[in-house]
């Protein structure tokens, strides 16, 4: 039993089945030259027997008074194969040679009509019909177009010939068929059948163990499709494992974010009774500045319960409601970290009037990200300007500086998480958050422009 299933699992497998199939195609290819060349060989049969009896005629003609013994005529028909030999001219017939009996003929043949699908229907009659027939056969003659020779011959002679050519033909067909099929199995073997050998090992391996990196498919370097799947299968392999190790670390993250979530809402609630007190005292700057520090602790409070509430790194749906952006702005800018001797300029160009539909705390915590680092690449000098419009049935909130632009390393996986920092110890998460909240409102969030003189990020919210 199992020693069947090896061969079936040969037969089953690629190689064998282009094996087989090439063999099939180079026999089929041999059949459609096998009946065109049986009708040639038929042709030149029939061409040569002419030549022959035509020359038996000249040789009658001569001889004195065209007079010949029996013995002559019979040894003559002998080697010509036919019956009887009749030389024919534009107004006259000459019985050259001829038995003593006439026979019956049961079918006429003239070469003269010779086209190919005629040739190729002659000799398929030839061959399904069994019994020998008498032919009469008609040949022009060369350099006498108004003469022609007639032969009346056994078919089963030319019958035989043509079945011996067939087996002849269908030997060398097959072995053709089999050399061709060796080459070219041999050539796609190493081509092909190896190669996605090893890629299907390597993807089998990496199925198995996708943390190992020794795993990875090595390009053989070749320039066509094999050698372009090859790197590709690299490439998706590194991709994927370096998926696979963020989400590990952000499962790994996600737990314990979780456990530091639990406490900072405990000392948070702490640092709101506190501020609660602040905001008794009776003095005009603590006033001032009291509103910002309880909302902020009001944020840290709500994250962390929605941290708690769903226990993974995972957004809330967005609770959509239809505000003025200006507001919310303000409380951005109030909220950025801005070092009390650098020189970052603000240049808001939102009317008053402007409104947007989305979540408003969670458009705050977009627009903060993008803030922060647009104030961490100023360093101490430059301009953070905020713009919005309505275009094409969204509106558009754009955030540029005139820093030094993402590296095009930072630029490459800039959304995604650990991996899309610009800054050295950076994590990245900050715009990947800012992505996930802005898809999550059915918008995007790309990076219209970088370089030199600054760059601009792009918000685009649907109307």
């Amino acid at each position: 039993m199992g020693y069947l299933q090896k061969i079936s699992k040969v037969f089953r497998s690629l190689s064998a089945q282009l094996l087989i199939l090439t063999i099939l195609f180079v026999m089929l290819a041999e059949v459609l030259i096998f009946v065109p060349s049986v009708a040639f060989f038929r042709l030149n049969y029939l061409d040569k027997k002419s030549e022959f009896a035509h020359l038996a005629s000249l040789a009658l003609l001569a001889s004195p008074d065209n007079m010949v013994s029996n013995e002559l005529k019979a040894e003559l028909l002998f080697r010509v194969g036919a019956r009887s030999v009749v030389f024919r001219s534009a107004n006259s017939a000459m019985l050259m040679l001829s038995e003593e009996m006439p026979v019956a003929v049961d079918a006429s043949f003239n070469l003269s009509k010779r086209t190919p699908l005629k040739l190729i229907e002659d000799a398929i009659e030839a061959l399904m019909i069994r019994d020998n027939r008498i032919i009469r056969v008609v040949s022009p003659i060369e350099n006498a177009p108004t003469s022609s020779l007639e032969m009346v011959i056994d078919e089963a002679p030319l019958v035989a010939a043509m079945l011996d050519y067939a087996k002849n033909i269908f030997w060398l067909s097959l072995a053709i068929s089999v050399l061709t099929a060796v080459l070219v199995f041999l050539s796609l073997h190493w081509l092909m059948v190896r190669p996605m050998g090893r890629m299907s090992a390597s993807m089998i391996a990496f199925r198995r163990s996708p943390e190992d990196p020794s795993v990875t498919v090595k390009p053989s370097g070749r320039m066509d499709e094999i050698g372009t799947a090859e790197r590709e299968l690299e490439i998706m392999q590194a991709r994927l494992r370096f998926a696979l190790k963020q989400k590990q670390h952000l499962a790994a993250l996600g737990t314990a974010v979780t456990k530091i979530s639990h406490d900072l809402r405990n000392i948070l609630s702490t640092s709101h009774i506190v501020s609660d007190g602040l905001a008794q005292v009776d003095d005009p700057h603590v006033q001032k500045v009291v509103p910002r520090l309880v909302a902020s602790i009001d944020r840290a409070i709500d994250l962390c319960t929605e941290t708690l509430k769903y226990g993974k790194a995972e957004e809330r749906q967005p609770e959509k409601e239809n505000f003025p952006l200006a507001p919310l702005l303000k409380e951005v800018k109030a909220s950025v970290a801005v070092p009390e001797n650098a020189d970052i300029r603000w240049n808001d160009q939102i009317s008053d009037d402007f409104k947007i539909s989305a979540d408003r705390e969670q458009l705050y915590r977009v627009l903060l990200n993008l803030c922060r680092n647009a104030a961490e690449a100023l360093r101490d000098a430059g301009t953070i300007s905020l713009s919005a419009q309505e275009a094409n049935g969204y509106r558009q909130i754009k955030v540029s500086d005139d820093g030094p632009g993402i590296p095009d390393k930072a630029l490459q996986h800039l959304f995604e998480p650990f991996a899309g920092s610009a800054k050295a110890g950076g994590t990245g998460l900050g715009l990947s958050i800012a992505m996930e909240l802005v898809t999550a409102h059915g918008g995007e969030l790309t990076v219209e422009k970088t370089g030199p003189d600054g760059t601009v990020f792009v918000i685009r919210l649907p109307d």
